[in-house]
């Protein structure tokens, strides 16, 4: 089993929340509830580490480090 950390927004735009998967290229997805993200986000994860072989190594791709709060004036 491997973890991964998403980054998640709402846009209320659309009503929709959208997830991102950090350093995995194409895992992105979205979704009317957290449910349901949660679990579109578990398939396209799943889904690019496919695309990726069976020699991708988790501990090679980038990691979720943090997020940082940066102010600007405007």
């Amino acid at each position: 089993m491997k973890t991964f950390t998403a980054y998640v927004e709402y846009d209320p735009a659309t009503a929709l929340y959208v997830g991102i998967v950090p350093g995995l290229p194409g895992a992105h997805t979205q979704a009317a509830s957290l449910d349901e993200l949660q679990a579109n986000l578990r398939e396209v994860v799943a889904l690019c580490l496919g695309e990726l072989g069976e020699d991708v190594d988790a501990a090679d791709l980038p990691r979720f480090a943090g997020l940082q709060t940066v102010e600007v004036e405007v």
